[in-house]
């Protein structure tokens, strides 16, 4: 496919302008978009399962504990960072106050339950049935799940000499891609009618109804970019001018289709076949970040928790935001979107819920920004996890020769 983030991006262009001129009757095309992303998200599953299983079954025995604590390590500082931000910007510019917003949240909008407390938040990471968790997508039982399988796949391998396993997993792995790839190609089909729908049903003003909290959202996603891009450039000394042509195509995707896990596939191609992250740190750190690295979740959350206090009135305890601020990374840390997330940031501190609606009305736009910083900071993170083992390959970075396709893997070279 020739340039996709060209393609993809027209057809947002024409699906909003085509949406605006027809209106209502744009939900026709509800069901081509809808297509679309069920065909990405069929694979994505089995696809995050083997990626996590093929990095660890063939790892060296002392990398794997390295590669999953620097990996964490950085999700979570980078989260509490993002979170940080978030409340730095909301109380600075204060989105929601002066903001009256009557409208009530559609009762048939799905609401994420909120859990009874963190025992019961830490024992959901934990599966009883992976196969179930398969079929509900709970993509934290099946990323641990997947950690254990392929730790223990490692052992066998060490202790056999036996691949047999291993390259199945691989070879499923490749398949699955390779599935993705010839998908991408109806992309610009689907990204247009999604986007005739969205703007034939809500036009452009919503955006004006909540301007400051997508400004202030704004701000911060450009804030955080700009941060974690500062610490990659001066951690491994590699040219920050190269990263937006790189980034492109993933970013096409992220911010047409709002969602990590339909743009996981592109990132993990991009990062081992245009960044040079060789493809065991890829593989690990980008399934996991599906999950865990949602900072730009985070950051919209926790301006969530201010916003809707600001919209109440209500004045937050230090400890009470301290709170929202851990509740945000939790909340993000256990699936990879969460519809309807904002009545259980409000019910679980106690806020006003008369803003829920127009927050719910605008998410869309917010979602772009979400999806942008979490996509491209997986693949920065990619870049830091790598740095420290000289798994960047940066003749690959620079342009010098081109990245092996992922499916056949990619050799990384040492840092000179």
């Amino acid at each position: 496919m020739k340039h996709p983030a060209v393609l993809i991006a027209l057809a947002a262009v024409a699906g909003i302008a085509f949406g605006l001129v027809t209106g209502e009757w744009a939900g026709n095309l509800k069901v081509v978009g809808d297509a679309f992303i069920r065909l990405v998200q069929m694979a994505i599953v089995p696809l995050v399962m083997t990626s996590v299983i093929a990095a660890c079954g063939s790892m060296t025995g002392s990398g794997t504990g390295r590669l999953a604590l620097r990996t964490f390590a950085w999700m979570i500082g980078l989260s509490v960072v993002a979170a940080v931000v978030a409340v730095v910007l909301g109380l600075l510019f204060r989105p929601g106050a002066g903001m009256v917003a009557t409208a009530a949240p559609d009762a048939a909008l799905p609401a994420a339950a909120a859990p009874e407390s963190w025992q019961d938040t830490v024992l959901g990471f934990f599966t009883t049935n992976v196969v179930e968790s398969m079929a509900e997508a709970a993509m934290v039982p099946i990323i641990l799940f997947s950690l254990l399988f392929g730790v223990a796949l490692h052992r066998h391998v060490t202790a056999t000499g036996n691949t047999l396993v291993l390259d199945v997993v691989g070879q499923f792995q490749q398949v699955l891609l390779t599935l993705i790839r010839l998908v991408m190609y109806v992309a610009p089909i689907g990204v247009f009618a999604l986007l005739a729908d969205l703007s034939g049903r809500i036009g452009f003003a919503v955006v004006g109804s909540a301007l400051a909290y997508l400004g202030t959202t704004l701000l911060g996603v450009v804030l955080l970019t700009a941060l974690f891009v500062a610490i990659v450039a001066g951690r491994t000394r590699l040219n920050p001018a190269r990263l937006p042509r790189k980034l492109a195509e993933q970013t096409a995707v992220a911010v047409t289709t709002t969602s990590s896990a339909v743009t996981y596939p592109t990132v993990l191609r991009t990062t081992i076949e245009k960044i040079g992250v060789s493809p065991r740190v890829a593989n690990f750190t980008l399934s996991v970040g599906l999950t865990m690295g949602s900072y730009g979740a985070v950051l919209n959350y926790t301006i969530v928790v201010l916003f809707l206090a600001q919209a109440g009135g209500v004045d937050l305890s230090a400890g009470q935001i301290v709170f929202g601020m851990v509740l945000a990374i939790l909340l993000n840390m256990g699936t990879i979107t969460v519809p309807g997330g904002f009545p259980v940031l409000g019910t679980t501190l106690g806020l006003p819920l008369a803003a829920v609606g127009l927050l719910i009305a605008v998410d869309w736009f917010t979602g772009i920004l979400r999806t942008f910083l979490n996509v491209n900071a997986d693949t920065l993170v990619a870049m830091l996890v790598a740095y420290p083992d000289g798994e960047i390959d940066r003749e690959i970075y620079d342009g010098v020769r081109s990245g092996e396709p992922a499916e056949t893997g990619a050799r990384s070279a040492s840092d000179a």
